[in-house]
């Protein structure tokens, strides 16, 4: 093969090559092209989600944390500007005048630095003609003292901050208390679907078998019609909790800040845990500590003691300093030069809107310390309904744990009667319905004491973590 030829078939090659790719680029998106919302879809369908993921996810993509966020980055803006009230102004200006002002002319020509003899003479000083000046000037002005209104507003931005802190705090508990409670509650509906499920299953073969009977000549026609009846609310009982099993993925999916119809796999479990909870005083002594929001509060009671001390520090002088540097001339550009420098002292001898701003000042503290009170009140009566609750989700548990244990017993050895002929089927479908009922509530109430318990840490807010509930 000649040498010309050889290259010309690796072009060939080469320009296939390269169209295949490019073929193969453009059908296959990248990663980067797919949306974000996309991309935590396919990281939820390849990772099964524990609670813990579900918070990590929820914190990252719920919209009230970016709504923290920006609560946050607005407070941090609010106190460089307060800080800024320190600092020096700089302004630059540029006027233009023309006038035959006497007194205007008089001063222009000094100002621009071109007065002679010939200025004195008095028809020029009486009927100059117009004259242009641009005036072209730069004043710094520097606050020495400004009655402690700057100071005031830094004070205030740096609760805020602090205040803004706290609500990012307060958000992510709650956000973590609305995952657990979807999380959780979807597992219920879960459990609780299966629960309906053997329940449809026991009734089907009820069924059959009083079928089987009636055919033989062994029962009268109302067994076999009870048993249909009862598998008929069965099967609804299963339609009601398959709809609360979508009600459910999608209250968690909102809890996550993802779309409702967003398919999960869960690993948890609904089984029994012991949580360790506190007496009812050490709670509410601990909420007090905690709580950010009534921390939050606090900081509301300080800014408005800070807002007070301001409005009395305008009957303080305000004190400031000068510079100024200016050229003036008859063309744009140019001219003579001179500057000023000084300070100014400025005392309001009567200002008639002070004394009210001062009772403002004094109102607003008294409310936020009122409201700091109710607060306190309100954490107190959170806490013990948190606690009661609790409580009451626990024992309902131990109650129901061991009535579930009777009627599955009970339903055993009612079917052995049956099956022996000493029963009647009424007696047979009652025990059943009973067992599902038991189990429901077993369910239920273990739910109960997850979601209290999850409730007393975030009335004491100290929700920081999932890790009592699983990994």
């Amino acid at each position: 093969m000649s040498r010309k030829s050889l290259r010309a078939r690796t072009g060939s090659l080469l320009l296939w090559f390269l169209f295949g790719t490019w073929s193969l680029f453009e059908a296959t998106p990248c990663l980067a092209q797919i949306s974000p919302l996309a991309q935590n879809g396919l990281a939820q369908e390849e990772e099964a989600l524990s609670v813990s993921r579900a918070v990590e996810i929820a914190l990252r993509t719920n919209p009230l944390t970016r709504v923290a966020a920006a609560g946050r980055q607005m407070a941090d803006a609010q106190q460089r500007e307060a800080r800024s009230g320190r600092l020096p102004s700089l302004q630059a200006t540029e006027t233009f005048t023309q006038s035959n002002n006497p007194v205007f002319v008089f001063g222009t020509f000094l100002e621009q630095g071109r007065f002679g003899p010939n200025n004195f003479d008095i028809d020029f000083l009486n009927h100059p003609n117009a004259v242009n000046n641009f005036r072209t000037g730069v004043t710094l002005r520097a606050p020495v003292f400004d009655q402690r209104q700057t100071a005031t507003r830094l004070a205030q931005a740096r609760i805020k901050s602090e205040q803004a802190d706290h609500e990012t705090d307060l958000v992510e508990q709650q956000i973590r208390f609305e995952v657990i409670r979807g999380y959780y509650g979807l597992l219920l509906a879960e459990a609780r679907l299966g629960v309906a499920d053997d329940a449809v299953k026991t009734a089907e073969a009820d069924v059959k078998r009083a079928r089987d009977l009636f055919e033989s000549g062994l029962v009268v026609q109302s067994d076999l019609l009870a048993a249909e009846v009862q598998l008929s609310e069965f099967r609804q009982h299963r339609i009601q909790t398959s709809g609360e099993l979508v009600t459910s993925l999608a209250a968690l999916n909102t809890a996550l800040g993802l779309p409702v119809n967003t398919p999960q796999q869960l690993t948890g479990k609904l089984v029994d845990r012991s949580f360790i909870i506190e007496a009812l005083d050490e709670l509410s002594e601990k909420a007090l500590q905690n709580r950010p929001d009534y921390q939050s509060a606090a900081l509301t009671s300080q800014a408005s003691v800070v807002r007070l001390r301001g409005a009395r520090g305008e009957w303080l002088p305000k004190v400031d300093a000068f510079l100024t540097v200016g050229v003036s001339s008859r063309y744009l550009g140019g001219g003579s030069s001179d500057y000023a420098a000084g300070a100014t002292i400025t005392f309001n001898a009567f200002d008639a809107g002070r004394k009210a701003r001062i009772d403002q000042a004094r109102a607003a503290e008294l409310i936020a310390r009122a409201k700091q009170q109710q607060l306190a009140n309100q954490i107190h009566l959170e806490i013990v309904r948190a606690y009661q609750e609790y409580i009451s989700a626990h024992e309902r548990l131990a109650v129901a744990s061991q009535a579930s244990t009777h009627a599955t017993e009970t339903l055993r050895i009612i079917q052995d009667r049956y099956q022996a002929g000493l029963t009647t089927i009424t007696e047979l479908l009652r025990a059943e319905t009973a067992l599902m009922r038991m189990r429901s509530d077993v369910l239920a109430a273990r739910y109960d004491q997850y979601v209290s318990f999850a409730n007393v840490l975030l009335a004491t807010g100290r929700l920081n973590d999932v890790g009592p509930f699983g990994s």
